[in-house]
Formats: structure tokens, sequence, C-alpha cells
């Protein structure tokens, strides 16, 4: 008989799990084997939901909200995100142009799968979320990467992506702030890029702001705000960063009505609307008022900067600043090469597995994000877990050779 692989379709053979989820996997059966592991792995805030959201979920119940919603989602909540759209960013879109989904994942596959036709390229600013290259895979599209280094704080240039393109690129992809380098765009540096883009008018840009509101330099600017390419434009972004919401899972697309439309079809046959008690929730979450994530994020600096400033004990890390959301990503080829008496490390992916088993420290290497030389530091977790953290990865990096 076939072995299981052989049985199973090229598409999902083909597919690479996601290193962030895995290595959660990982430190979990490191716990319940009684260690007592510290995970940095997966980018969620530590903050519970705040309490006016859960009221409305709760009211929601008692209303009865458990029949099937629209697959777009309920009219109130895509006139409450068109609402947040324009008072936050400036931005004018009907509900028509929303499509509310299981997650911003959700909403970027909806996105990818229905405008990429197999060979069609697509250029992604690496590094770039786990998430993206296997979505477009399963498009059977062609990720084109368009690499970063931490000496321009891993921006993408509208030069590199001049010369990235080819009559076959159909979209370019990126988030901002960025996972997992926390990369904040200037208005002058996405002007720039979309004057690049007006040039060509068969390209789409999907913009991933699902950390909107952690951000550390001032004011959002989206890509969506010049009109030269805003019918091409497809913003992403969701509850559950800002309003401390993962678990609840819902994300949101803005988009010209054609590509709202043609995603709704797509979801109306994969998994139709999101959860309805969700939906009432979101409403209250894009109705919050600034203090909501302006608290959060305030915590975010704090530790940001503490950990920046831990990490100047570590030799042979090298940083920078992020701008935004809650990662620091540092460059980590100082270690390649070195040993201990039963391990060499040859890669980012090595590092992490000595820092799991040695320092019960859960990071991801950077190779999950096309950045092999380094690895993400999550630090969603509170000052005296990141301190431990960063003592604990300190002590077991002095152990090798």
């Amino acid at each position: 008989m076939a072995t299981t692989p052989n049985l199973l379709s090229d598409r999902i053979n083909a597919l690479e799990e996601s290193q962030t989820i895995a290595m959660s996997r990982k430190s979990r059966e490191l716990a319940a084997q009684g260690h007592d592991v510290i995970n940095l792995s997966l980018g969620e805030p530590d903050f519970n939901t705040p309490a006016h959201i859960k009221e409305a979920a709760k009211k929601a119940i008692d209303e009865n909200y458990s029949h099937y919603p629209p697959v777009a989602g309920y009219a109130d909540l895509r006139k409450a995100i068109c609402d947040k759209f324009k008072r936050e960013n400036g931005l004018n879109y009907t509900p028509d142009q929303i499509l509310v989904s299981t997650g911003a994942k959700q909403s970027i596959a909806n996105a990818v799968l229905t405008l990429i036709n197999p060979g069609d390229e697509v250029l992604v600013a690496a590094p770039y979320w786990v998430s993206y290259l296997e979505i477009i895979k399963l498009a059977e599209g062609k990720p084109v990467l368009i690499n970063t280094d931490i000496g321009n704080n891993f921006k993408v240039t509208a030069e590199q992506i001049e010369a990235a393109i080819t009559p076959r690129t159909k979209m370019f992809m990126y988030s901002a702030p960025c996972n997992p380098t926390g990369t904040v765009y200037e208005k002058n540096e996405l002007k720039a890029i979309a004057d690049t883009f007006a040039k060509h008018p068969g390209i789409f840009i999907l913009s991933d702001e699902i950390y909107e509101h952690i951000n550390f330099t001032g004011k959002h600017e989206s890509i969506a705000q010049f009109d030269n390419i805003k019918e091409r434009v497809i913003l992403v972004n969701g509850v559950s960063k800002s309003y401390a919401m993962t678990g609840w899972r819902l994300g949101f697309l803005a988009a010209p009505k054609w590509i709202v439309d043609a995603c709704d079809k797509l979801q109306g046959q994969m998994t139709s609307g999101a959860c309805t008690i969700t939906q009432r929730a979101a409403i209250a979450a894009v109705n919050s008022p600034p203090s909501i994530a302006d608290g959060m994020r305030k915590i975010f600096l704090i530790r940001r900067n503490l950990v920046l400033e831990l990490m100047k004990s570590i030799r042979g890390f090298k940083t920078n600043t992020p701008g935004g959301a809650f990662y620091i990503f540092p460059d980590v080829t100082y270690y390649f090469g070195k040993t201990t008496q039963d391990m060499l490390i040859r890669n980012a992916n090595d590092l992490c597995m000595y820092l799991l088993n040695n320092a019960h420290v859960a990071l991801v290497p950077g190779e999950a994000f096309g950045a092999p030389g380094h690895i993400r530091f999550s630090y969603s977790l509170s000052e005296e877990k990141l301190t431990e953290a960063i003592m604990r990865i300190k002590d077991a990096l002095d152990e090798l050779g």
C-alpha cells in the first residue's frame, strides 16, 4: 500500500507547516514534561479582551444572535468598519466594499485566491509574515522576494520594487507595522511606492495593517490613502492585535466592490460568515475610544525599550529599533558555527532549538520569515517574563564555544 504522503494531494504535500505554530507546539510539549518554558514564539498580546467588548458578546448571546449571518458580515458591523476607516485613517469606504472573515489570515487568503492565477508573480517584501508564501503557493502563484536588511530597518524601496516588476507581476504583499520586524513606513516612503505602482496598472497591492494601533512613531499611514492606486489596494485589518481578541477570530478587508464580491463568493463556499457573537463584539471593538488601544500600545513601548536595553548584554546580537508591532528581529549570525559538547549551531533553526532545550525559551527562526540570519523575539509578555527570558538566553549563549 502507498505511504500516507502519497495519498495526499500535491497541494498539501507542498505546503509548509507554520513555524510559529510549530515552535509553540514544541514549547507546550516541553511544558507538559514539567519544564518552565517562556513562550515568545506567538504574536499574541497577553492582555485580556476589554470588558466592554466582552459585554457586547454576552448581550449578543442573550439577544439570540445564533443564526447564520450574511457571508460578508452584518451590515452594521461593516458600517462600523467604514466609520473606523474614515475616523482613524481618512479613508472612504462603503459597506459593500468590506468583507468580514474568520481572521485576517482568511482575508489575505480570500484576496490571493481570487486574484492570482497559476504562474502569476507576487512580489513579497522580505522578511514577511510566515503564511504569505504558503497562501501564494496554494493559489499556484510564484512568490518573488524583495529582500531588505537590518541596516535600512527592513524597508523595501520603490527602486527595489521597480526592479522586481515583470510582465507576470500581479500583486505586491507587505505588512506595516511589519510582522516579524516591526517596520513602520513613513508617508513619503509609501507615496514613492504608490507612484511606482501607478505606472503599472495591472498590479494589486495587498497591505496587511493588522498591527495598525501598535505604532510607536506617530500616526499610522496606509498606502490606501493615495488616489492614484486606491482602486487596486486590498487593505487587510482586524481586531486580534489592537483589542486583544486573537481567539475571537475576526478580520476584514476593504477593497473595490468587484474584489469584495469575488471574495464573498469564495468565502461562501469555504466557511460562510464569521461567528455571529464575535461580529457583535467586533462592533464594540472598532467603536472603542482611542484610549483602549493606546493603553496597550504604551505598555508595548515600555516592553520594547526594556528588551532592547537588556539585549545589549547579549554578545553578538545585532538589533535595530522597530517602530511598531511587538517583535524584535535580531541578526544572530554571530553564533553560526559555534558548538556545544553535542551540537553545532549551523543556522537560526539550530539556535532556536538550542535555546528551547537549554534555556527553555521558545523563539521562531528567521527562515520562517525569509530572513535566515535572524530570530523573531515577541515581547508580548510581562516585563518580568521578558527579563527572565533574556537572562536565560544570555546564559545559554555564553555556553557556546
